[in-house]
């Protein structure tokens, strides 16, 4: 299923407010940078944010629940009426969610100085509001097949709460709230990309004029989507239990068949759609790093965190964006010059990330050229598809 231009509509106000991939992925592309940038300047230098939270984690509550949720939001809110039918979320709405997603920003950030439920609500509000918004246009729609999307949304909120809990003192298993939200986005990634890959690489052999046909949903698809999902949920509930990484191993091999079904190599001339292919792999490699990091001590866990995150999540959200936002603005679904050097960015940040997990001594080195490499891909992203974002449709 194409992402098309749900062009039964026209913006109610300005080009920003038409549909929600343009302010949610102009914000996720400027916070992810400007995150980072903070954050490694905290790394470097060791000072600390007016934040309940401290800079470890604040930078991980941030690339969740702020840049990737807001990706999550403009992908999400942008496809909804492709699938229902039913006239997007625009106009006031729209600015209202992007407002609320900003006050989330901030007072995450300025925690210290406002009481802290305020601050939790004030956060946890975007999350929930966004599930809501969602689901309701699916039921109202009946459109029964997309009913579980949102699903992982909530999951997102209840994780963000549970960050807020453990941060407050009360009786949290350590780390479950942000394992919880990066196995729920992951999750995502793997149905959402388990619809749009093979058809969109189909769609493109076709016009190649190949002859493939587009890849059913069937048995491996399932056994691949069962044994990540439940061993990705076993690992944020219980991180040490030693026969999720057989799991976890199996559902990489699983998913690595499944990716290779869908012909990604056939796709390397166009680094537009090959993109999501590596964003896919990286969804592999992490759970593999994962499952091994739980049976021994030879992978650090770090390593696979950062496969999931800066690998998986950053290449995954950086395709589609790039995608959504060149088909909803009337541009050729072709990567030119300047896309194919952001996804290199963002492809070199992502394996210097894991890389450093492994490098003792260079650790803060090969930290600081990752965050900049990513900043740098980031910060590209919202200049040159910054204009595409802000003005009308081109004709």
């Amino acid at each position: 299923m194409e992402i098309s231009a749900a062009q039964t509509t026209k913006p109610e106000s300005s080009a920003l407010l038409g549909l929600a991939f343009r302010p949610f992925f102009l914000a996720a592309s400027l916070w992810s940078a400007l995150a980072l940038a903070l954050w490694i300047i905290l790394f470097v230098s060791g000072a600390v944010l007016p934040s309940r939270f401290d800079s470890l984690t604040w930078h991980i509550h941030e690339m969740l629940f702020g840049f990737v949720l807001a990706a999550i939001a403009g992908f999400m809110l942008t496809a909804i009426p492709n699938w229902t039918g039913r006239r997007p979320i625009q106009g006031l709405p729209l600015a209202g969610l992007a407002f609320l997603w900003l006050l989330g920003r901030i007072a995450c950030l300025l925690s210290t100085l406002i009481p802290f439920w305020l601050a939790a609500v004030i956060d946890m509000a975007f999350p929930w509001v966004l599930f809501l918004v969602a689901a309701r246009e699916i039921v109202v729609a009946r459109n029964w097949r997309n009913l579980a999307i949102p699903a992982p949304i909530a999951v997102l909120g209840l994780a963000d709460l549970l960050m807020y809990l453990e941060n407050s003192g009360v009786s949290v298993s350590a780390g479950l709230g942000w394992r919880l939200g990066l196995a729920a986005i992951v999750m995502l990634i793997s149905v959402v990309g388990g619809r749009i890959i093979p058809n969109f690489t189909h769609n493109w052999l076709v016009k190649q004029g190949g002859t493939t046909e587009l890849v059913a949903h069937g048995l491996i698809d399932r056994a691949a989507l069962a044994g990540l999902h439940s061993g990705l949920l076993g690992w944020a509930i219980f991180p040490a239990f030693r026969p999720l990484g057989a799991l976890l191993l199996l559902a990489a091999a699983l998913n690595l068949w499944r990716l290779a079904r869908w012909r990604g190599g056939a796709t390397l001339s166009e680094p537009l759609l090959a993109i999501l292919h590596l964003g896919y792999l990286w969804v592999i490699v992490g759970a593999a790093l994962l499952g091994v990091s739980i049976l021994t001590s030879t992978v650090p866990e770090a390593a696979a965190i950062h496969a999931l995150t800066a690998g998986a999540i950053g290449t995954m959200v950086i395709a589609v964006m790039t995608r959504v936002t060149r088909g909803h603005t009337g541009r050729l679904l072709e990567a030119d010059r300047v896309t194919t050097l952001i996804y290199l960015m963002i492809s070199a940040a992502a394996v210097t990330r894991v890389v450093a997990s492994f490098a003792g001594g260079s650790l803060i080195l090969l930290v600081s050229i990752s965050a900049v490499l990513w900043i740098m891909g980031f910060a590209l992203f919202a200049i040159s598809y910054g204009p595409m974002l802000l003005l009308a449709r081109a004709a």
